[in-house]
């Protein structure tokens, strides 16, 4: 049963957070893992929560695009870094994801943002630094620009984030990031329509979650949110499995293949000048 986390109650969408995690550790303890997170499978190793649900449940294509998303993200966030080592990079909504482990180049600012009961859980597995500080608010709340120092050449991570929003906060979203960090870099993950009800069928209900943790948001069409705001260029956008098809058995194969030509999850890179 989901509950309780140590003493720490999580939100239903919060809780949430686990799924990913799990992926990734599973992955990294395959023979031939294609993302080797070890700090994913220490957490879970140690965190006091029964994995039990999730293990029996999730679909195996779920557990991939997870994977996909994490090399997806870790790519374009290197190549980021390569061209400015000494970035600001923004991990929006940020879970115990562990992203700062695989790509820290030992000169980057990084910030985990998330609400304050997800912070304080992540505190007990991952620890700030000298350049790497959490804040324990909302991303919609605006004060946490402010404690960005350097605002050239930042990027901003959301992973599995602007799923569980309305259309109207992502719009909102889009446009305070205009405002406040002009020229900003955004990579995140997003669901067709289609995505959307079948994500909300398959992966949260089969998983544990309850129906307050359904995701909200889709778009079959990632070009659309350049109507929103004139500053806003997608500079790439593809299909979930895209680049990691190669790796998985035929049959495997044949359901990516279905996914990503229905463009069930898709990845975004924009700029938002």
């Amino acid at each position: 049963m989901m509950g309780d986390l140590g003493n720490i109650k999580l939100g239903s969408v919060q809780k949430t957070l686990l799924l990913p995690l799990w992926g990734r550790a599973i992955e990294t303890q395959k023979p031939k893992p294609l993302l080797i997170d070890n700090k994913a499978v220490s957490i879970i190793k140690s965190i006091p929560y029964d994995f039990t649900v999730i293990s029996k449940n999730i679909n195996k294509f779920v557990q991939f695009g997870w994977i996909a998303r994490s090399l997806y993200f870790d790519k374009k966030i290197n190549a980021f870094i390569d061209l400015y080592p000494e970035a600001t990079i923004v991990n929006i909504g940020c879970g115990l994801d562990t992203t700062f482990d695989r790509v820290d180049n030992g000169k980057i600012q990084w910030i985990d943002l998330d609400l304050p009961d997800t912070i304080e859980l992540r505190s007990n597995y991952i620890s700030e630094s000298d350049r790497r500080q959490f804040i324990p608010k909302s991303v919609l709340d605006t004060s946490w620009y402010k404690r960005i120092e350097k605002k050239n050449n930042v990027m901003l991570l959301i992973a599995g984030v602007l799923h569980y929003f309305d259309e109207s906060d992502v719009k909102r979203l889009f446009n305070d990031f205009h405002t406040f960090l002009p020229g900003v870099e955004v990579i995140f993950d997003y669901a067709s329509k289609l995505g959307m009800k079948i994500s909300n069928k398959r992966v949260l209900k089969k998983g544990g979650m309850d129906k307050s943790a359904f995701i909200r948001w889709g778009i079959d069409n990632v070009l659309e949110i350049e109507k929103w705001n004139s500053s806003i260029k997608v500079l790439s956008d593809m299909p979930m499995y895209q680049e990691h098809k190669k790796n998985y058995s035929i049959m495997e194969r044949v359901g990516m293949n279905i996914a990503d030509a229905l463009k069930m999850m898709s990845l975004a890179h924009i700029r938002i000048n």
